[in-house]
């Protein structure tokens, strides 16, 4: 059974595709019918009869990205975590420094317990953290934007994109000495 929690990458078989093919078509023409919800018990059966379990939401989403992915020729890597991850592994997992997550859990924005000398930060949380940051540089990224036309002098875009950089990093600026 630990083998199971190891990680494994799945590379997709060229003759593979029909049969992913058919599972893709499946899950479509049912969610087609019923929606995201997994409304129809979807099982797992084996060979004697009887011999079937429901399959969780969750399984069933992970099923339908992976086979979406090994249709479209890219390999699927498998890596559990673990619940509690470290700050090397938060910072891992968030594409920043070791630094940076110490930083985030001192002004609070990573909320993290003290095991000994180290922090233990709990997966949701720094999955959370990582949802919020992406909105927010979505919202920076609209907030910087300036709607273009084709007879617009390029001098005057940049520096309507140089003002509006210019606000946002004020707002930050603002944001940050409150904080």
């Amino acid at each position: 059974m630990t083998q199971a929690l190891e990680q494994r990458t799945y590379l997709p078989e060229p003759e593979d595709g029909d049969r992913f093919a058919e599972v893709i078509g499946f899950l479509d023409a049912h969610e087609r019918r019923f929606g995201d919800r997994v409304e129809p018990r979807y099982l797992l059966v084996g060979v004697d009869e009887g011999d079937q379990v429901p399959l969780p939401a969750e399984v069933h989403a992970i099923l339908k990205q992976v086979v979406s992915a090994l249709q479209a020729g890219r390999a699927v890597t498998v890596a559990p975590h673990t619940t509690k991850l470290t700050t090397q592994q938060a910072a891992d997992l968030l594409g920043v420094t070791r630094p940076t997550v110490k930083r985030l859990i001192s002004v609070g924005e990573l909320p993290a317990e003290k095991v000994g000398t180290r922090h233990r930060l709990v997966l949701r949380d720094v999955l959370d953290y990582q949802q919020r940051r992406r909105a927010q540089q979505y919202e920076a990224l609209v907030a910087t934007s300036v709607p273009l036309v084709d007879e617009d002098d390029p001098e005057v875009v940049a520096e309507q994109l140089k003002a509006a950089r210019k606000a946002v990093a004020a707002r930050r600026r603002a944001r940050n000495t409150i904080a």
